[in-house]
């Protein structure tokens, strides 16, 4: 024991505290493991889980055919993605119930890369924002994500529904896709294409779609309405002889894993931040709509970062696409009972098999019939009562709500969420600006600290209050100067500190400027009612050094008082002094 002292005495303190650091992130990385407890109950669910599973894979089918396609890449990648996403993040993910694979927020950003770099730049894209979404768990950031504004995410939504729904009108149309780079441009395009050389067939193939996938919910919400109207078109289609675009040829299985090629990694450390940012927003809000309807325990938000991220690196190394946790899919497995992962790895199975299996047979399905499922799924993500309470709330909200909207539409995600951000910070202060002030006191307000009539009018002369009310930040600083220092014909101020609520530096050096213009005008100032916090601050930019020297800070109104009366007193006699 002497011996072990002896030697843990030795090692320098800089060497102990890296130990402790790297234990302490050790256990940190453990705890976001997968663990036994994750199947707690199975032996009770895993009928319901095999069952919501099943139902996952048949409504997770058309979709991710729709999104590989709507990416530009290809239906196969769409199907890989869900099938490796499917697993490895309902595996190591902080949810129970959450499903994950190719999503249409996901194709918003794909589809201008791949029109510029080609499919294979899906590849490393997925793998280097994996990377990021890992560290981004390692360093405990899962609830970070969880402080964007929600008027943002309901514009974000509505944005990307616009830009999906633009994106499938070339398909929907059976015509070639506009080399133009926004998609609501292409789409105008397309249309006008359509109008000039009209295709009869594939429009009535659309309406006949839309109009189905549309319809058949309301008969039963159990039904798998996108699967159910895709095999009926298809065929239609096949008994027809309808001339109409298919999918193709899909590979019957998994492509053996290879590392993608990282030639060009510069050139996608930006769209991989972007890709990383997306994909950890849209799967903690999954992860976090799927608590509210499953009785399964809640997810854990740095977990829930390490499973996607970990299933983006391997959907690069697999072959497939960027992913995410996908609301509609983890709804309907929330809906379907499901209580454990085991339903979302049978969706991932269910899909592999499909592929396995009916390869021959899903590459006959028509284009247009994904594209039909996508416009609905676009129309179905605009939730109107979301919409209607952020316009019917602040002015604040709804401009956020409008700004971030219209720059999803026009712009590209990162300059949308960008502006939506500052957008909300500013008005955000604005609201806070307006909130805080200097509001002047009467001295009569105190009489009780004052027992004479006589004094209290001279007093009342010379000395002012002043309350400071509110968050005291960087925003609202030029009130408080312009407040404060337009006062004149006043000997003493005394300043109310207990109403400040949070301080920053600015707001501290700006106390520190008023202080000084004060003085420079032979105002004497005196403090009262700073914390210990806000006294902390102060002190470390230099702002009441000169104050704390002559005493002028005050825990209590009778002492700041007693010692103005003690001041306007030593100034009378000064003046009534002879020469």
């Amino acid at each position: 024991m002497t011996v072990s002292t002896r030697a843990s005495s030795r090692v320098p303190p800089d060497a102990r505290a890296l130990w402790k650091g790297l234990r302490s992130l050790l256990g940190g990385i453990l705890m976001l493991l997968p663990r036994r407890s994750d199947y707690a109950g199975l032996r009770r669910s895993w009928p319901r889980d095999l069952i919501a599973g099943l139902t996952v894979g048949v409504v997770a089918l058309p979709l991710a055919l729709a999104f590989g396609v709507a990416s530009g890449v290809g239906a196969a990648p769409g199907l890989i993605t869900a099938v490796i996403a499917g697993t490895v993040a309902a595996v190591f993910g902080g949810s129970n119930v959450q499903v994950s694979g190719p999503t249409g927020a996901m194709t918003v950003v794909l589809v201008p890369l791949v029109a510029r770099d080609g499919a294979q730049v899906v590849l490393p894209l997925a793998v280097l924002a994996g990377v990021v979404i890992v560290l981004a768990a390692v360093l405990r950031l899962g609830r970070l994500l969880t402080y964007v504004p929600w008027p943002l995410i309901e514009g974000f939504t509505v944005g990307i529904a616009f830009v999906i729904a633009a994106q499938e009108i070339p398909s929907a149309l059976g015509v070639s896709k506009p080399d133009v780079h926004n998609a609501t441009g292409a789409a105008v395009l397309a249309i006008g294409h359509f109008v000039e050389h009209p295709h009869w067939t594939v429009l009535a193939v659309l309406i006949i779609t839309i109009v189905t996938t549309a319809a058949l919910p309301r008969l039963h919400r159990a039904l798998p309405a996108s699967l159910i109207t895709i095999v009926a078109v298809t065929a239609a289609a096949q008994l027809m002889n309808l001339r109409l675009a298919r999918i193709g040829p899909l590979p019957r299985g998994l492509p053996v894993p290879a590392l993608p090629d990282f030639g060009h990694v510069g050139d996608l450390v930006g769209p991989a931040l972007v890709v990383a940012f997306l994909g950890a927003l849209e799967s903690l809000l999954s992860a976090r709509v799927a608590d509210g309807m499953s009785d399964a325990p809640q997810h854990n938000p740095d977990r829930e970062l390490l499973g996607q991220g970990l299933a983006n690196i391997a959907c690069g190394i697999g072959g497939g696409m960027p992913a995410t946790g996908a609301i509609a899919r983890t709804a309907v497995n929330a809906r379907s009972g499901a209580r454990t992962r085991v339903a979302a790895l049978t969706h991932a199975a269910v899909l592999a098999a499909i592929m396995y299996a009916a390869a021959p047979l899903v590459g006959r399905v028509p284009l247009v019939a994904l594209a039909g499922v996508l416009l609905v799924t676009a129309y179905r993500m605009i939730e109107g009562h979301n919409v209607r309470s952020v316009l019917r709330s602040t002015r604040t909200d709804a401009a956020v709500f409008a700004v971030t909207a219209a720059a999803t539409v026009a712009l590209d995600l990162v300059e949308a969420v960008g502006l939506g951000l500052a957008l909300a910070i500013v008005l955000t202060l604005a609201r806070m600006s307006a909130s805080a002030g200097a509001v002047a006191e009467p001295l009569s307000t105190h009489h009780h600290e004052i027992d004479d009539d006589t004094e209290h009018q001279l007093l009342a002369q010379r000395v002012l209050v002043y309350r400071l009310d509110g968050p005291l930040y960087f925003a609202v600083v030029n009130r408080f100067l312009t407040d404060l220092t337009a006062v004149s014909n006043v000997e003493v101020i005394i300043l109310r500190m207990s109403g400040i609520r949070d301080l920053d530096a600015t707001g501290a050096r700006a106390i520190g400027e008023i202080v000084d213009d004060l003085r420079s005008h032979g105002i004497t100032v005196l403090l009262k009612g700073l914390t210990s916090d806000a006294t902390r601050l102060l002190t470390s930019v230099g702002a009441i050094e000169s104050l704390m020297q002559d005493k002028h800070l005050f825990t209590t109104m009778p002492e700041a008082i007693a010692h103005a009366r003690l001041h306007v007193h030593q100034r009378a006699e000064q003046q009534i002094r002879p020469e």
